[in-house]
């Protein structure tokens, strides 16, 4: 029965919508990772996820029925491949899995800001209190195995102190002085590092078991610009004399069998730029030495040309479903 009184708002049935798709895809990935793990603490993790994801989406079809919403398709049992070898190993299946948590954090924020109706509240209140437990878990998981890397240490101030001169942005001068990080820059970077640690070795594997020659030209492209990425925050931590490496001791195996559709793993890279971009925005506002912020700014660019071809690539194959729109008016 449809609510006359309150329906939903546009943004409400739009960030639905992508949750939706985002939450299918999730539950179709943590299927074949249980499918394939050999741990029981990490099986718990990721069985426990999906039973709570499980009842959200069952909550998300509910309002979309009520609604006379047409429930979108997502991704289903046809997008995951359960006999297909396992692509990865050594705790990979919590790494990213860790990401993706960090991915769905931002996402819940954006979208209760766009919530009015009090059951919509409600499932990114509930899908909020989720994500940050099992993001705990495996952070915690991931550090008792040895395979997450911590930022480094360093020296705690003793004094509080204020910026005195506009000398503190500089960075532009290739033989001028630059200031020592400050522990906000050097923690973005030790993020970049590590994020696009784990999106290398995703797109690898990604990259090694799709079919479509596009696809596979794409893949490779990804795994270039996580490279470049990666090599120049490194250098900026070495100029600094900090030496330290974000890697984790994740494989990807030599597996060409497909564990997900062609489609999903587009959607997947397109949910890891998007939280690339996001990211990358956040480095360049709250860096304040000007060549860390103009370096995060471009890579940002980078990312966005690249998501934009995905997205032209996904179009092309008839695999990105359309969210909802407005009517066409005269």
């Amino acid at each position: 029965m449809l609510d006359i009184k309150n329906p939903l708002s546009s943004s409400e049935l739009g960030t639905l919508w992508l949750t939706y798709q985002e939450k299918t895809l999730i539950l179709r990935v943590l299927e074949y990772f249980i499918e394939k793990s050999e741990d029981q603490q990490a099986r718990n993790i990721m069985g426990g996820l999906w039973q709570e994801l499980h009842y959200y989406v069952k909550q998300m079809k509910a309002i979309f029925v009520k609604e006379g919403v047409a429930i979108p398709k997502g991704f289903t049992s046809e997008d995951v491949n359960l006999e297909a070898p396992k692509l990865y190993d050594n705790g990979f299946d919590i790494m990213f899995l860790r990401i993706l948590k960090e991915i769905s954090m931002g996402l819940y924020t954006i979208n209760m800001n766009m919530a009015y109706r009090e059951d919509v509240i409600g499932i990114y209140e509930g899908l909020t209190v989720v994500t940050q437990k099992i993001y705990k878990l495996s952070t915690l998981y991931l550090l008792e195995k040895g395979i997450l890397t911590t930022p480094p240490n360093v020296t705690m101030p003793k004094t509080t102190e204020f910026i005195m001169s506009k000398s503190y942005l500089n960075g532009f001068k290739p033989f001028g002085e630059k200031r020592a990080l400050n522990d906000i820059e050097l923690g973005y970077l030790h993020h970049g590092i590590e994020t696009n640690n784990i999106g290398m070795q995703l797109i690898t594997g990604f990259a090694q078991c799709a079919e479509d020659k596009e696809i596979k030209q794409y893949f490779k492209k990804g795994i270039d610009l996580a490279k470049k990425q990666i090599k120049v925050y490194e250098e900026v931590l070495l100029h600094s004399d900090v030496q330290f490496s974000a890697s984790s001791g994740s494989t990807v195996t030599n597996s060409r069998v497909a564990p997900f559709s062609q489609k999903l793993m587009m959607f997947c890279i397109y949910l890891l730029n998007g939280f690339g971009i996001v990211g990358g925005s956040f480095g360049a506002v709250f860096s304040l030495r000007n060549d860390l912020s103009m370096k995060t700014a471009l890579f940002t660019k980078d990312i966005y040309f690249y998501a934009n071809e995905g997205v032209k690539i996904m179009i092309k194959k008839g695999w990105l479903e359309e969210p909802p729109q407005m009517e066409e008016r005269p």
